[in-house]
């Protein structure tokens, strides 16, 4: 898949061509044996964080669990709030966990293999129905979970900071310009934000 991606978004853009040359292969991976419960969780873990604060919190979260590789949604919702506020989540994120936790047990949050079946479009209106689930923590699921190479987050910080890098722009471009200037990247857009993530490394 990547060699053709490669290809398409090197002929389709020549600014991108050139980052491309520059990081070199793709080595974008899906995690694929994490649940979608478990990538949700993980995702509003990170929301409005820097990698390395989140990934302790996260830490922290887990680690409430000893003996686990991970909570299941009956753990995390017999976890008194308090618990997981001393872990390092906010009033929000742990209503907004619960509400993952809730809605998986209630089947609006799929199985692994139910999720693999479903439309990026269904899987979208479906999730963005949780608590503090929005469009971005549904695309980074998308990307990372499911290796789904058309999803574009246009209002991702880094994707728009790399594209404002790649493309020598003094401002960050807005959601609806990156989406434009997107429409050459199709089908491989997932594969084009990777490039510009590696950017800013």
């Amino acid at each position: 898949m990547s060699e053709q991606a490669i290809q398409h978004l090197t002929k389709a853009d020549k600014v991108l061509a050139r980052l491309i040359e520059k990081v070199g292969p793709c080595l974008w991976k899906p995690r694929k044996r994490r649940s979608p419960f478990e990538a949700l969780v993980q995702s509003v873990a990170y929301q409005q964080l820097n990698g390395t604060a989140a990934a302790t919190i996260f830490g922290r979260v887990k680690a409430l669990y000893p003996g686990l590789r991970f909570p299941t949604p009956e753990d995390l919702l017999n976890t008194p709030d308090e618990r997981l506020r001393g872990a390092g989540l906010s009033r929000a994120k742990v209503a907004a966990i619960k509400d993952i936790a809730a809605k998986t047990i209630a089947g609006i949050v799929p199985t692994s293999r139910a999720i693999a079946r479903m439309d990026d479009a269904t899987i979208l209106s479906q999730l963005t129905t949780i608590r503090g689930v929005g469009p971005w923590t549904v695309e980074m699921l998308l990307i990372f979970k499911l290796g789904r190479i058309d999803i574009l987050p246009v209002t991702d910080y880094g994707v728009r900071k790399g594209f404002a890098l790649t493309y020598q722009l003094k401002d960050l471009p807005t959601p609806a310009e990156l989406l434009a200037h997107g429409e050459k990247w199709r089908p491989y857009r997932s594969v084009a934000a990777w490039y510009l993530w590696r950017s800013l490394d």
